[in-house]
């Protein structure tokens, strides 16, 4: 049996489009975002996290080439750095989304997103008269 997940579903309130716009955002770590900070708020049209990100690496790696910690202190703050991301993405994306006009609408349990906006939008179909 697949795992379950839990998706947040934000839509935005003034789209003329049938799905207006729906976005779907999966509760927990995200791995893309661990791996590849930067390029995943890029991805997501988040500028400012993403030049805080890329502004927080190049610090890091300043502030070990200047005190000279050693190769390990070095590496576990770019690692604390890069959990903390994974940690915390999802919910930026989620400000994100509400700043650009989305609103949380439904949360959902499904095992993958296609499953999760198929949900979605049948219990919409049904509660439409």
């Amino acid at each position: 049996m697949a795992r379950l997940k839990i998706y947040t579903v934000h839509l935005r309130a003034w789209s003329a489009a049938p799905d207006r716009d729906a976005v779907l955002v999966r509760e927990g770590f995200c791995w893309p975002a661990f791996f590849f900070s930067v390029f995943w708020a890029l991805g997501h049209r988040m500028w400012f996290a993403a030049a805080l990100l890329l502004a927080a690496t190049l610090g890091l790696a300043v502030l070990a080439d200047l005190l000279d910690p050693g190769a390990g202190i070095a590496e576990a703050l770019g690692f604390a750095l890069s959990l903390w991301v994974g940690f915390e993405a999802n919910d930026w994306r989620r400000a994100a989304l509400r700043r650009r006009g989305h609103v949380e609408s439904a949360v959902v349990v499904a095992p993958d997103s296609e499953r999760a906006a198929h949900l979605v939008f049948a219990r919409r179909a049904a509660a439409e008269p």
